[in-house]
């Protein structure tokens, strides 16, 4: 059974209106009280903790945050519903270290042992069809893998990494404020805990080569500008036998001639003609499936909009389908026929409406007005 997640201003206890001064505020202030150190194998504590967290690197990200408040968790990328998925608490302490005054890591360095690999992203464009219906895309990507001279150590056939003497192997010091214990990475082995002597000649002590893969990507039905799309352990490998990070796939979905989108329903501007308004008709429409049938009243005036219900996009998370919007335009004909100009200057007559003289000239239309005379000098 799914669990519906919680609004991430309603769990870090802020407006919807807050500067990201009051979220830090407020995010820190949250994190301490339920801070691991502080509530030793408190899992509910924890499980707030880790919530904080989520909430925070969506809501202090400008990009992320406008996506949020948009589309909610469906816009934070296909079946993950929120920000940065945290694995386990040390990956927020790499991430948001710095707020509870020991510094992050997620730049600076890698702790002892296997770690986890970078996550990377690209960009996937769509047609409008692609986005509503859903797609099967293949992309390119360039990512890391190991070096298959050294195995990733980064070492020298023959020769393997050496214990840190700067942190002893251990691949961090210890900085304490207060109840905390932070652990930052070692500034001489970048958190390793081991250290290359002699390097590999292939990837010269780095561990990785570059390769180029092809990858498919399932994109579900409904996906707008701005969602991401989450490939599980399609990054870069991780060092030391750790996992591969992920890959994020940020979706761009291209303008259509005909359909507006707006979030799940589109708008689709519809030419008539000045009879079919008055009288009414059935014309043909497109719609995303193909084309339908439209009854089009009498007395249809022009802007008049007319839903179809069901007939627009689904939204990723519930599948529940959007409206078209059908705006009618009475398109004015700049030309007309002898017979069509005869029937309409009867219709005006009948209906004791002025209209423009036939055939009248710019230079009549001066005369009249100014009372010309054509007789003087």
């Amino acid at each position: 059974m799914m669990v519906e997640k919680r609004d991430y201003y309603e769990i870090l206890e802020v407006e919807r209106t807050a500067t990201i001064e009051v979220i830090k505020k407020s995010y820190r202030k949250i994190a301490v009280k339920n801070h691991p150190d502080r509530n030793p194998d408190d899992e509910e504590a924890i499980a707030r903790f880790k919530e904080a967290s989520e909430a925070y690197d969506v809501l202090s990200n400008q990009e992320k945050r406008a996506r949020y408040d948009r589309y909610g968790h469906a816009g934070m990328g296909a079946g993950a519903g929120g920000g940065e998925q945290f694995h386990d608490i040390q990956d927020i302490f790499d991430a948001f270290g710095d707020l509870f005054g020991g510094g992050g890591r997620r730049r600076s360095g890698r702790s002892r042992g296997p770690a986890r690999g970078d996550h990377l992203q690209t960009t996937l464009t769509l047609d409008l069809l692609e986005a509503a219906n859903g797609c099967q895309k293949s992309i390119s990507v360039k990512r890391n893998k190991l070096c298959e001279t050294c195995d990733g150590t980064g070492a020298k056939p023959g020769t393997k990494p050496e214990s840190c003497e700067y942190c002893g192997g251990v691949g961090q010091v210890v900085q304490s404020q207060g109840f905390f214990r932070m652990q930052t990475a070692c500034p001489n082995c970048g958190g390793a805990g081991t250290v290359v002597k002699e390097k590999c000649t292939s990837c010269w002590g780095n561990g990785f080569d570059k390769e180029q893969v092809d990858l498919e990507v399932n994109v579900p039905a409904g996906v707008d500008n701005g969602m991401q799309l989450c490939l599980r352990g399609e990054g870069n490998p991780g060092r030391g036998g750790g996992p591969r990070g992920d890959l994020f796939v940020h979706i761009t979905v291209k303008e259509h001639p005909l359909f507006q989108r707006e979030g799940m329903h589109l708008i689709c501007r519809v030419p008539i003609t000045f009879s079919q308004a008055t009288l009414g008709s059935e014309i043909e429409i497109p719609v995303l499936g193909g084309k339908k049938t439209l009854t089009i009243a009498p007395g249809t005036q022009p802007n008049e909009v007319i839903r179809l219900r069901g007939e627009g996009i689904a939204d990723p998370q519930t599948g529940r389908k959007g409206d078209l919007h059908v705006e009618i335009n009475v398109d004015v004909p700049k030309k007309l026929n002898e017979e069509q100009e005869r029937l309409l200057r009867e219709l005006a007559e009948h209906d004791h409406v002025h209209v423009s003289a036939q055939r009248k000239t710019f230079w009549d239309h001066v005369k009249e007005f100014v009372n010309w005379d054509d007789d003087e000098d």
